[in-house]
């Protein structure tokens, strides 16, 4: 029997969430670099754990906001119109980044500040509601659909392959605004994209609360878009406000409106879900879901640093050149996202002859391959911050091979978490806990740009790469003895 083939919107939101990562990973590889350069160079000139704290806020924050997206794609939106909404503010984000460089010393920080504020919400109504599609476009039990989400993951991280190339180039020959602005334009070719070819994507309506038959098919879209740029237009509007929030409330006041908005957010999220799963079968499977969330955090806390420390060790520690040509320090960023390309097809392969042997992993245990893989890569990693004590400038095989290691540890995990999610979750909130799922992704870039400092506090003695090596492997082993009760869980 010939082998089904996938359906032509899979294409059409890989393309587009290429470009969205292009957009991402285009400022990613420049951020840390940006806020260490000197201010001659055009930078803020901050120190390491400072730029670090920075990387660790917004890379939390970036993947914290998609649970606010998930809910307004549910609820209000559908899930076109969210990610509309989402390219456009992360669009306007880049170039308001690319601004911060040319603005007075007064007003850069409120700028840069800004700019990554609107990423964040941008983000928020994209990154959940496009991995929801990709789950539409497939039964719950098409064995193509783990291997759909494999190829969705090689168009991200194609956008992250020529993104660190393109705006890393950019930005060390022209300025870190051109880099910023190579990212905005990114995105921008992204949403065009996606206009062009969304009826090719399931449920191609524009917002699930306008239905067709109360309104003509002009009035329906231009009655869309206005939704679009109302939320877009508030969403810059709210992050002023907590930004001068920030700058002119006092500390107590702000604790105390977070010590408000935090419970009453936990309390409508268990509501929705509370409300939303019903029956035993629902609950276990959503239990599973928030178990293998606190894994999935555990291994983003060490993917991460690629971004922070691992960018700072190709900058500082690693020997780039190549005759009398320096290889920008955020090229390597790039490693990660070509093995990817590389690898992707070949284990998306795998992963359905396995199945048509009845061989195929479980779930658990493809986390559990991952989070061993993760660590043994952070050994690698230690190896070669010992060789720079004596050696200023070591090889760039050092961050090759670990790059490497950590890629395949990545197909093993990332794109089957969100196969898994959009399998297990109750149907009337899958934006919901994909949110909640890219909630732990959040929580896990948070610890990667703040463990560092953490542990020169309180553990001075454990390097940090050690400390990442034990408890990724060991997050490995003990998933790996719970597979066999969380596999039998997920297949009732």
């Amino acid at each position: 029997m010939a082998q089904q083939k996938h359906p032509k919107g899979l294409y059409v939101l890989f393309a587009t969430e290429m470009w969205e990562r292009f957009n991402y990973y285009g400022m990613r590889a420049l951020l840390v670099l940006y806020l260490t350069a000197s201010l001659t160079a055009g930078g803020f000139q901050l120190n390491r754990s400072q730029a670090l704290e920075i990387y660790a806020i917004f890379s939390g924050l970036v993947y914290l906001t998609p649970i606010i997206g998930g809910i307004l794609a549910d609820k209000i939106l559908g899930q076109r119109q969210a990610i509309y909404i989402g390219g456009i503010l992360m669009a306007l984000g880049q170039f308001t980044l690319a601004l911060s460089q040319t603005m007075p010393t007064t007003y850069r920080q409120f700028i840069f500040n800004s700019g990554l504020g609107i990423i964040i919400l941008g983000n928020g109504f994209f990154k959940p509601n496009i991995s929801t599609l990709v789950g539409k476009l497939y039964p719950d039990d098409d064995a193509r659909k783990d291997a759909a989400f494999t190829i969705f993951y090689m168009g991200i991280n194609l956008g992250a392959f020529i993104a660190p190339l393109i705006c890393g180039y950019i930005a060390s020959q022209f300025g870190w605004s051109w880099g910023f602005s190579c990212a905005g334009i990114g995105m921008i070719v992204g949403v065009i994209w996606f206009i062009t070819q969304e009826k090719y994507v399931e449920n191609s309506e524009l917002s699930a609360n306008i239905p067709a038959s109360t309104l003509s098919y002009t009035n329906r879209h231009i009655t869309s878009w206005t939704r679009v740029m109302l939320f877009t237009v508030s969403s810059i509007a709210f992050v002023w406000g907590v930004l001068w929030s920030v700058n002119h409330l006092s500390i107590t006041i702000q604790h105390y409106t977070l010590s408000i908005l935090i419970p009453i957010g936990v309390f409508a999220v268990a509501y929705l879900i509370f409300k939303n799963t019903n029956g035993m079968a629902e609950w276990k499977k959503s239990g599973v879901i928030l178990l293998l969330m606190l894994f999935n955090m555990v291994f983003w806390a060490g993917f991460e640093q690629a971004g922070g420390t691992f960018n700072l060790f190709a900058q500082q520690h690693t020997n780039r050149l190549i005759g009398n040509w320096e290889i920008p320090a955020s090229w390597f960023q790039a490693i990660n996202a070509i093995g990817i390309i590389a690898l992707a097809p070949i284990i998306s392969s795998l992963w359905i002859w396995l199945t048509h042997r009845n061989k195929n992993p479980s779930i658990p245990i493809k986390f559990s391959f991952g989070l061993i893989l993760l660590g043994l890569g952070f050994i690698i990693m230690q190896i070669a911050k010992n060789t720079s004590i004596d050696t200023p400038l070591v090889s760039p095989l050092w961050l090759v091979s670990v790059y490497t290691i950590h890629t395949v540890a990545e197909l093993c995990l990332s794109p089957i978490g969100l196969s898994m999610v959009s399998k297990l979750a109750p149907k009337k909130i899958t934006s919901v806990m994909m949110g909640l799922w890219f909630i732990s992704i959040a929580m896990g870039n948070y610890f990667a740009g703040i463990l560092e400092n953490l542990l020169h506090h309180h553990l001075q003695k454990v390097e940090l790469f050690y400390f990442l090596a034990i408890t990724s492997i060991f997050a490995g082993i003990v998933l790996g003895i719970l597979a066999p009760f969380l596999h039998r869980i997920i297949k009732d």
